[in-house]
């Protein structure tokens, strides 16, 4: 890994086809890097073994093929930084563990779903914070206790400032952010904050773009990151694309594949001209070439507010993208 080189990274889970909002996320990670004569990982967020699936893995390196957003490291092509594919990454999760228990600073946590449901969210929409019901715990009591335990981090009273690609200046205080935070869970699988944040220290990530539901989840990564001896990375957190109802285009929303446009003919260069156009990235609306993308889009034009996505894409896009 080359000093001084941005490192971004795409890192979708295979729980389904690629869909709209995976584009657009996509897109912008390959623009933030291939702008700056970067590096872009792509890395396979799989850790959900129940969820994941190897036709939906083969499936987004086909589409984004397809789409041109060509990546320059990743679990087809190798690099310095590899396995790029979470389920390949265990022991190195499980030696990022370790170093933190030595540390003395996880604990078992044995709180049932329901007990930790009705905790309950401070807003809606937000995380729950845990309330350190098993912190105190003395080793006699954990002993009685029957069920496998989660494991937990003991998070202090710590502020975390960063400075946001969209959102600018945050200011988060971790005990009313996250609080005591689950590392592995109940079930041994690692929690996605533990593997995102290892993966990110051990790639050399320099910047991450996603969505702006992460946002919440960025000062606890920062602070792991940290923690474990690395440089954080700097983030950008885009607008989400919504439907006409203000439903956010996800894999549980049926959002709009890649696959489906593909089968109505849509072609890669007319998608990618669409959501730059919708998203405010330049102001004509007609159909670019990747190359033309590369060099017209503004990620300085982003703005927090969530894009909505035309009804019948489709047939939007064949009348006014020709």
């Amino acid at each position: 890994m080359t000093a001084g080189i941005m490192r971004g990274r795409f890192a979708p889970s295979p729980t389904g086809y690629l869909h709209l909002g995976n584009v657009w996320t996509a897109f912008l990670c390959w623009l933030q890097v291939r702008q700056q004569g970067g590096k872009l990982i792509l890395r396979i967020e799989d850790n959900d073994e129940q969820r994941s699936k190897e036709l939906f893995r083969q499936a987004f390196l086909e589409d984004l093929t397809w789409l041109g957003l060509l990546w320059d490291e990743g679990p087809d092509t190798g690099g310095p930084a590899g396995p790029y594919t979470q389920q390949e990454r265990y022991a190195v999760y499980a030696a990022a563990l370790r170093q933190l228990q030595e540390r003395g600073l996880l604990y078992p946590c044995y709180c049932t779903r329901a007990r930790l449901q009705s905790i309950g969210a401070p807003h809606p929409g937000e995380q729950y914070l845990y309330d350190g019901h098993c912190r105190q715990m003395s080793l006699a009591e954990r002993r009685q206790m029957t069920r496998t335990p989660s494991l937990r981090i003991r998070v202090p009273a710590a502020e975390i400032v960063f400075n946001d690609g969209v959102f600018g200046r945050k200011n988060a205080f971790l005990p009313a952010t996250c609080g005591d935070f689950i590392v592995r869970r109940s079930d041994g699988m690692y929690a996605y904050q533990l593997a995102v944040s290892v993966d990110d220290a051990l790639m050399g990530v320099t910047h991450v773009l996603r969505g702006a539901d992460l946002l919440a989840s960025t000062a606890q990564q920062i602070w792991l990151i940290r923690l474990l001896g690395y440089e954080a990375p700097a983030y950008t957190h885009v607008p989400l694309l919504v439907d006409s109802d203000g439903h956010r285009l996800s894999k549980r929303q049926n959002g709009i594949t890649v696959r489906y446009l593909r089968e109505q003919g849509i072609d890669s260069d007319t998608l990618l001209s669409y959501l730059a156009w919708r998203g405010h990235l330049l102001p004509d609306r007609r159909r670019y070439s990747l190359t033309e993308l590369k060099k017209r889009c503004d990620l300085q034009k982003l703005t927090a507010e969530n894009i909505v996505i035309h009804k019948n894409l489709e047939n939007y896009l064949s009348l006014f993208f020709p």
